[in-house]
């Protein structure tokens, strides 16, 4: 009944277009962050191309990955994740190594990195190399293709071994969907990463981004306006809560990943919260509305939109 009525009602839920656009627009990256970011990450790129004596071009054989790569990042973006491409050669002399060449090679491309940066502080372990600059750090991760979409990376982890991985599945994935359903996927992904900050709700970025789009496919509004995210944010909650303890799947190697419940009383706060602001936006009881999502959101959500 409530739906029907809000397709007719049009004098209710005033404020909800304008609170959940304003909201988004203020999580999105700037364009002088998005020109930072990526201009760091490309003169990483031509620097590693000079220092294995190649000549730096405009198109070093870097790509973004995580959020950046998915048009998913929220601002401020502490980091930015890419990965660089390796020929075969150089994945084959790291493998002729009797204990973890992945180590080895990660702190030869940290010290490959000292000519350019010098002054810069860089970190090599686990799967990255991070190269830490004032106003974002880049996280990046070699890499080895080895065709259809996949690629070989280094994990320094558990004495080094070589991990498959498929960044461009997921980033299909989440274009794909993101046109399927009027481009509500990846708002709807960086408002739920707010939340998951501001409330410290135990769940990974990319597994948010993989739920919300099981949430799409499953949800018979998906593709509608601003005038609807009030319902998207409360039902979206609702459907991670039917996930507790469940999983996902990664796109292109099909590693599964459990969920766990450490998250579960978080979000079922946050549905609580987000059922009393719908009744509210309802109402056009916009105040109270917008002090309610504050409550998961914090001040990043406008209160005051009329």
């Amino acid at each position: 009944m409530l739906v029907i009525l809000r397709f007719w009602r049009i004098n209710l839920w005033i404020a909800v277009r304008q609170r959940f656009r304003q909201f988004v627009s203020d999580l999105n990256p700037t364009t002088e962050q998005v020109d930072d970011a990526f201009g760091k990450a490309r003169r990483i790129g031509q620097a590693l191309q000079r220092a294995y004596g190649e000549e730096a071009t405009e198109t070093p054989p870097i790509f973004a990955v995580g959020s950046w790569g998915k048009g998913t990042q929220v601002r401020p973006s502490t980091d930015i994740d890419i990965m660089v491409r390796f020929d075969r050669s150089t994945l084959e002399r790291f493998q002729a190594y009797a204990f973890n060449g992945q180590s080895a090679f990660l702190q030869e491309i940290k010290g490959k990195l000292e000519t350019s940066y010098p002054q810069t502080r860089k970190r090599g372990d686990g799967q990255v190399v991070q190269i830490d600059f004032n106003s974002i750090t880049v996280e990046l991760v070699p890499v080895f293709p080895i065709g259809n979409g996949q690629f070989i990376m280094p994990d320094t982890n558990g004495g080094g071994s070589w991990k498959t991985v498929d960044p461009i599945a997921q980033i299909q994935l989440i274009d794909k969907t993101d046109r399927d359903y009027n481009g509500n996927v990846r708002p709807l992904c960086k408002i739920i990463k707010r939340w998951k900050h501001e409330c410290s709700v135990d769940l990974k970025s990319f597994v948010i981004e993989l739920l919300i789009v099981d949430f799409f496919r499953n949800y018979t509004f998906g593709k509608y306006d601003y005038y609807w995210y009030d319902f998207y944010v409360r039902d979206c909650l609702k459907f991670f809560k039917n996930r507790v303890n469940g999983w996902v799947s990664i796109p292109g190697t099909g590693e599964i990943i459990q969920l766990g419940d450490k998250w579960a009383a978080k979000v079922d706060a946050a549905i609580a919260i987000a059922e009393t602001a719908c009744n509210y936006e309802r109402d056009d009881l916009y105040i109270l509305a917008g002090m309610e999502w504050q409550k998961i959101f914090g001040p990043r959500i406008p209160i005051h939109v009329m």
